[in-house]
């Protein structure tokens, strides 16, 4: 018997774009293009979906006019990757984006439970490799803000790249973006 090797193929943004011009993906397709690969997002509970709403809140209220938090939306970061992170902020507001996704949020989050491990490695990773200097994981689980900033090459990383400083702040802590100097978030105010 004859064994063969698995092969995978590697997309690029436009043709993944390309798939849901046609309608291969359905809106809501739980579905995004990280590094060339398709990856199925983490499922969504209702703790995690109120972390999401209430950091836009939060995020809006820092950020406030001149900036779109986008919440599980596609940003473009490479001709490999699109991914949809929980949370993202972007110069503008949401009528800058109605022919392409915006490609440099000034901060990236991404609410995590089931999938912390694979949001601190393989997303932050992701991040680093586009330049992102902010990202931030809602630690569910533990109920911390993990703040990543400097992005290093890296070998070790999934995708060549991470970020230096790890920070990790609990409830009744607080944290200012980098995109808005000014503000100050209680952590207490993204955890649901």
């Amino acid at each position: 018997m004859t064994e063969y090797a698995i092969q995978t193929r590697r997309f690029t943004r436009a043709e993944y774009d390309h798939l849901i011009d046609i309608g291969f993906f359905q809106p809501g397709d739980p579905v995004e293009l990280l590094g060339g690969q398709l990856v199925v997002s983490e499922p969504h509970g209702a703790s995690h979906y109120e972390a999401i709403r209430r950091a836009a809140r939060a995020l809006e209220a820092a950020f406030g006019p001149g900036w779109d938090v986008r919440m599980q939306a596609p940003v473009w970061l490479d001709d490999e990757s699109e991914p949809e992170p929980d949370l993202a902020v972007v110069r503008g507001s949401f009528e800058d984006y109605f022919q392409a996704h915006p490609d440099r949020p000034v901060l990236t989050v991404e609410v995590a439970d089931s999938r912390l491990g694979f949001d601190r490695r393989h997303k932050g990773s992701l991040y680093a490799r586009a330049g992102l200097a902010d990202y931030w994981v809602v630690n569910l689980v533990d109920r911390v803000l993990e703040v990543y900033r400097e992005p290093v090459p890296d070998a070790e990383g999934p995708f060549g790249w991470r970020h230096a400083r790890r920070e990790v702040l609990g409830p009744a802590e607080a944290v200012t973006p980098l995109g808005a100097p000014s503000a100050i978030i209680r952590v207490a105010d993204l955890l649901p």
